[in-house]
């Protein structure tokens, strides 16, 4: 059993419905703990949402069961943690590691590897919740909502660009500039299930970066996303004359790596349900230093 639990300190009167959309609580999810075996309760008593609520009320309210989706194959292989709290649990994405599971990536995603870590720990919430993906040729954190409030919340600051996400690639030549900003629209390319490009009508797209290192072959950049569009990254170096290496959709295929140079370094968020700021790094894998040593 999951439950959460607020004071009221409105001194005008307001409807529960009001104070719990007001924490971050849908009406999606105020529909499933009704109906599928939820609780609200103002000092103890189960109430409706229409419940007008005075100064200094005791709110709580208990989430529905989420039961393991049994169609979901569970991985046992390791994850890399970290950090964890009982709403948030962000782990470590590897290289040519997929976030989720498709008809190509069935068994081991790390939806897959998550589950099995859940069902390890005997955790009430079997459900898995992605608030984040990255490719599959991306590293660096994913976060896991341990429950549908944390993740309704997170997802919301995301769909408002409140998540604070750094980056590190490596380039494919010499780039100029130290400091910049791609604001380049991006959208589907026609025709395309999966790739992107800049294109008219596209959604409003912004990359900032800072030049870190560089030799005649490669250059190194740091990276702040502003928005959070699909392949935003490797869209809008490529359309800048500067593919990441490794790019095999967007630049050309290179014996140097089996994947995309990209690395998410750095993560920051706002815990609204314990009221904390979150910060986590993912070390940056050291071949992006061997290929400015290596020229």
């Amino acid at each position: 059993m999951i439950s959460f639990k607020w004071t009221n300190e409105n001194v005008n009167r307001l409807k529960l419905r009001t104070f719990l959309l007001n924490k971050g609580v849908t009406r999606t999810l105020l529909k499933r703990i009704k109906f599928h075996g939820g609780q609200t309760l103002v000092n103890g008593e189960n109430v409706y949402t229409n419940h007008m609520l005075e100064d200094g009320d005791q709110i709580e309210i208990i989430l529905p069961p989420e039961p393991q989706n049994e169609i979901l194959n569970v991985s046992n292989l390791p994850i890399d943690i970290l950090f964890e709290n009982d709403n948030y649990l962000i782990v470590n994405k590897p290289v040519n590691v997929a976030t989720v599971p498709s008809h190509l990536y069935p068994n081991d995603t790390m939806v897959n590897r998550v589950l099995g870590y859940y069902l390890r720990k005997d955790y009430p919430s079997r459900k898995i919740h992605v608030v984040n993906r990255l490719d599959r040729g991306t590293s660096g954190p994913v976060i896991f909502a341990k429950n549908s409030l944390a993740h309704s919340i997170l997802d919301k600051e995301f769909k408002n660009h409140r998540i604070k996400k750094s980056y590190i690639a490596g380039l494919v030549g010499r780039i100029p500039y130290q400091h910049a900003s791609i604001k380049l629209p991006i959208g589907r390319k026609p025709d395309s299930f999966l790739e992107r490009m800049v294109i008219d009508g596209g959604k409003v797209s912004d990359t900032e970066f800072w030049k870190y290192k560089t030799n005649d072959q490669y250059s190194l950049v740091k990276i702040r996303l502003h928005t959070g569009r699909t392949h935003q990254i490797r869209v809008h170096f490529a359309t800048i004359g500067y593919p990441l290496i490794g790019d095999w959709l967007y630049g050309k295929e290179t014996d140097v790596l089996d994947h995309q140079a990209l690395h998410s370094y750095q993560l920051e968020f706002w815990d609204a349900l314990d009221g904390i700021e979150i910060k986590v790094k993912a070390p940056i894998p050291s071949y992006f230093n061997d290929l400015i040593k290596n020229e």
